[in-house]
């Protein structure tokens, strides 16, 4: 199986709408990564050694829509990208192939036609247009069912007869050529892009003869997205949404093709020569607002083009209907993001350190992995213990914070200890330097035990685990998260505090963004319960697997 390919369509676009679906999904078993498409209709090296012209139109973009739609969809580990650069926008004028051909962010291994031209001269159209492999593999698709090899040369049949009959059997009948314009802009989030990522990326490409703008959100643009926390680095989406158009139309990028956006405008309401906006369906009032800005700064209005959303075929009860980064995320909750540190090969407990913020549900997750056999050292309970008079830690704090913060049962009044550290860092300081330590040597008795009666997988459950260094005694770092919003909304209906002081301690921990970074599972509560423990049950059964594949671990030991 190869790892990267690159597929000829020559039938057809009318044929090629009808058994698109039969294509990719023969092309998926043959190719893992990555599937580049090229579509020539048509193709006609047989006689004249040159493609026939094949312009931007509106059955084109419609058929690029539902080649990214279905394999969006069906075949969402295949990476497809649509070559465009041989499209023209001159009906009259035949694409110019480029003086050198063009070198893909991969190379294909295979190539994939449904022409019935010889396999070197399906190779000689390719080696012109872009880089391949030497004596690359040929397998030639077949559209149609038949019984014999005359009916299954029916596609590249059907290329060569459209081929002859002209140009506008080639195309389809009834395509209209779409507008072009020389500067395209368009904006997005396009974290790990997906099917309508590429759709609104290749609906700008067709659209744009010289340049295309892309700017790419970050900042406050990102405060009200879904599972923020787990939106790729700005970094990655910039070279992300470049390599594409890279792939697919070289020729469009310039100096600041790709930027970065903290407002909803952007370079669309700088760069005065921009002459066309492409949005979503959903979006389309931006665009608008685009305009009105640009009138009011007497510049020209833009051409605005919206393209429809994708429907998610797969998509969960709690997942959006729309093909989207938002779903995309939340499909990462309960799996492995980051590989697992492993230490030795002792027969020792594995150590899964759970944390999470402030009504982060790491309670409720906690009960639902000890539902499933693990075995469960809860820091907070810990903690108290730490408290207890007669304790080293109790009397270091009477010593830090004072004789008030003691009750009338000489225990620590914690509510009376709360406010003068979780709004004075350097005093939370003071008193995690004496608490820590003894909640450590506690766990790491509690570990012992557990040791000892043959428990073989232990959660270290501990809301300041990242803060306190602990994660270096667990081998995994499973965190909870929930949008400050939310917590703030249960901090108040949970501990009756007004949203100030809730906020206030939220603001005083680590915050998500911190805490993913270093874990190697993320889980989220936000929705119905039914879904954590989907997403626990998820984890669990990740844990077992990797678990099978290993060696005993060694205990860190705290």
């Amino acid at each position: 199986m190869a790892q990267t390919g690159v597929l000829l369509l020559t039938a057809p676009l009318n044929h090629l709408r009808q058994h698109i679906q039969v294509i990719l999904s023969s092309a998926a078993k043959s190719i893992r990564r990555v599937l580049y498409v090229q579509i020539q209709p048509g193709l006609d090296l047989a006689k004249t050694g040159a493609c026939l012209p094949f312009p931007v139109s509106s059955e084109l973009a419609s058929f690029i829509t539902q080649v990214y739609s279905y394999s969006g969809n069906s075949h969402h580990s295949l990476d497809v990208r649509i070559l465009l650069s041989n499209i023209t926008c001159n009906l009259a004028i035949p694409s110019t192939v480029p003086s050198c051909p063009q070198l893909l962010s991969s190379s294909p291994q295979l190539v994939m036609t449904d022409s019935l031209l010889p396999s070197d001269q399906i190779l000689s159209h390719l080696s012109r247009w872009i880089v391949i492999q030497p004596e690359p593999r040929v397998e030639k698709l077949f559209t149609t069912p038949a019984t014999d090899e005359t009916k299954s040369n029916t596609a590249g049949s059907t290329a060569r007869a459209a081929a002859s009959k002209g140009t506008e059997s080639t195309l389809g009948q009834g395509d209209g050529v779409l507008k072009t314009y020389r500067h395209v802009c368009l904006g997005g989030t396009f974290d790990r892009l997906h099917a309508g990522h590429k759709i609104l990326l290749s609906d700008s490409a067709l659209r744009a003869t010289e340049k295309i703008t892309v700017g790419v959100t970050d900042g406050p643009m990102l405060e009200n997205k879904t599972l923020m926390e787990l939106i790729l680095p700005l970094a990655e989406r910039l070279e992300g949404v470049t390599q594409f158009i890279q792939d697919v139309k070289p020729c469009l990028l310039h100096s600041e093709a790709v930027v970065p956006i903290t407002d909803p405008f952007g370079p669309s309401i700088v760069v005065p020569d921009i002459d066309c906006i492409v949005v979503s369906e959903e979006t389309r009032k931006g665009g608008d607002s685009v305009n009105k800005r640009r009138l009011e700064k007497n510049m020209t209005e833009l051409s605005v083009h919206s393209i429809d959303i994708v429907p998610d075929q797969n998509h969960a009860q709690h997942e959006e209907a729309k093909v989207s980064s938002s779903s995309t995320r939340a499909r990462l909750l309960g799996k492995l993001l980051q590989t697992p540190k492993i230490v030795g090969e002792k027969p020792t407990p594995y150590i899964i350190g759970l944390t999470g913020g402030i009504a982060s549900g790491k309670s409720s997750v906690c009960r639902r992995l000890e539902g499933l056999g693990a075995a469960i050292i809860d820091c907070d309970k810990l903690g108290h213990r730490a408290y207890e008079p007669g304790t080293l830690a109790h009397q270091q704090i009477i010593e830090e914070f004072g004789q008030d913060v003691l009750g009338e049962d000489e225990r620590i009044n914690r509510a009376v200890l709360g406010p003068k550290v979780f709004s004075n860092p350097a005093r939370l300081q003071a008193l995690n330097k004496i608490v820590w330590p003894s909640i450590q040597r506690l766990a790491q008795s509690q570990i012992d035990e557990y040791t000892t009666q043959g428990k073989t997988i232990c959660i270290l459950d501990a809301a300041v685990l990242l803060e306190a260094n602990w994660d270096q005694f667990t081998h995994e770092v499973w965190t909870c998260i929930i949008p400050k919003k939310e917590a703030v909304q249960r901090i108040v209906e949970r501990d009756g505090l007004v949203e100030d002081r809730a906020l206030q301690r939220i603001e005083s921990q680590m915050t998500n963004e911190e805490r993913v970074a270093r874990s190697n599972v993320v889980l989220c509560t936000i929705w119905e319960p039914e879904i954590t423990q989907k997403q626990v049950e998820k984890a669990w059964s990740g844990l077992q697997g990797r678990l099978q594949n290993l060696g005993k671990p060694e205990q860190p030991k705290l």
